[in-house]
């Protein structure tokens, strides 16, 4: 049994497996899940786990170089917004509109569903390298 960082198997799995520049998705519990992209379904109902809960603990275990957010948040979502601005405040990101980022989860190693019920709280985070 794992000591510390994300206990969830699938997760963890999916973040060892991560090389430079690939990509995941966190996402609220209404963003489309293209087909064939893995899915890793943490809903439990409206809002649990929040948003930011789920980022915080992948942060923690996770070297993110980058971080991709839909332009929209900033008028939809001040809240995430904001957090997004603040957690990430020392690493480049990248703003694209919504329909770009749906189009970009096609491409993510994994998306990961949050019971975020709140619009515009998703974001692709890339994956650096520790040395």
């Amino acid at each position: 049994m794992k000591k510390h960082g994300i206990l969830n198997s699938a997760i963890s799995k999916v973040l060892a497996d991560l090389g430079h520049t690939d990509y995941i998705v966190i996402a609220d519990a209404g963003l489309p899940i293209p087909q064939g992209v893995l899915k890793i379904d943490l809903a439990l109902k409206a809002g649990t786990p929040s948003f930011q809960e789920v980022v915080d603990a992948i942060a923690d275990d996770m070297v993110i170089e980058k971080v991709g957010i839909a332009s929209e948040i900033h008028g939809a979502n001040v809240e995430a917004a904001t957090y997004i601005s603040e957690k990430f405040s020392e690493i480049d990101r990248l703003e694209v509109s919504h329909e770009e980022l749906k189009r970009l989860t096609g491409q993510a190693k994994a998306v990961i569903r949050t019971g975020e019920v709140t619009p515009y709280a998703n974001c692709i985070l890339y994956s650096g390298v520790f040395f």
